[in-house]
């Protein structure tokens, strides 16, 4: 995937959204035969290891999730949380008071659409053309006004002090690059403020919660992300940043919430 689109399912990408090339031959191994062909290998190099494939997999299955089975991606979204998702994206339009929003990376439109329904312009971009034609056709079912660009993140195509808000819900590593902030500073309009849910956390104790937890942490989705280190990335592209943790009913959300200095 590419910077400026949205990767909901996917925040261990790099900004370019393209993993490292890999073998596409089956790699059916045990830790046996990896200890045989790595003897210097232990539980701990191995677990790496074998993080590192599932990783670069996963790019590779993302990739298509969001480009050629873009189709397949709101089921997928909502396997994965358990019928979460939507509700996990639309929590932050409380957030967003308008009148003018960007949201970056507009996936599928769920939040495009509920901020038109309330009256809010908002404009929305992304990189994937393929979700740019599923969010045009979810506005245009409601015959709501849509306006959305391709585009990236880092070079944003809007003039200086032009939105009231921005919004991105799950983006991937992008965001957090100088370029994409500065970028962000300069569209937003004195005193505007910058909103992004780059994580959500399952906290319900049932079975399910618990093995839709552990699948998020194995493929990187329940990333640990450190307060200090986002606060210094803002702050450093001129934002006053706070950030909140939202407790909803069985799940943990992470806001960052940043404000144009």
């Amino acid at each position: 995937m590419a910077p400026g689109s949205r990767s909901a399912l996917c925040p261990t990408h790099p900004a370019t959204r393209m993993g490292n090339c890999l073998p596409t031959a089956s790699m059916n191994w045990s830790f046996v035969s990896i200890l045989q062909v790595y003897p210097s290998y232990r539980p701990n190099k191995m677990m790496a290891f074998i993080q590192r494939v599932l990783t670069g997999f996963l790019r590779i299955f993302f990739d298509l999730l969001y480009h050629q089975m873009a189709w397949t991606y709101d089921l997928v979204a909502w396997l994965v949380s358990l019928g979460r998702w939507n509700s996990w994206v639309l929590s932050v339009t409380d957030d967003l008071p308008g009148p003018r929003i960007l949201e970056l990376g507009h996936g599928p439109g769920h939040l495009q659409t509920t901020l038109a329904r309330q009256g809010k312009s908002c404009v929305g971009l992304d990189l994937s053309r393929q979700m740019g034609r599923m969010a045009k056709k979810r506005l245009e079912k409601e015959n709501l006004i849509q306006s959305l660009v391709t585009g990236m993140g880092q070079k944003l195509p809007f003039e200086n002090n032009s939105y009231n808000q921005v919004v991105a819900t799950f983006p991937t590593e992008y965001i957090f690059q100088t370029d994409t902030l500065n970028e962000i500073h300069r569209v937003l309009k004195p005193g505007g403020a910058f909103v992004a849910l780059p994580v959500a956390w399952i906290t319900g104790g049932n079975l399910l919660d618990r093995a839709a937890a552990l699948l998020f942490k194995i493929t990187g989705q329940a990333m640990e992300i450190q307060d200090h280190q986002i606060v210094q990335a803002f702050q450093a592209a001129g934002f006053e940043t706070h950030i909140e943790r939202r407790q909803l009913t069985t799940s943990l959300l992470l806001i960052i919430h940043a404000q144009k200095s």
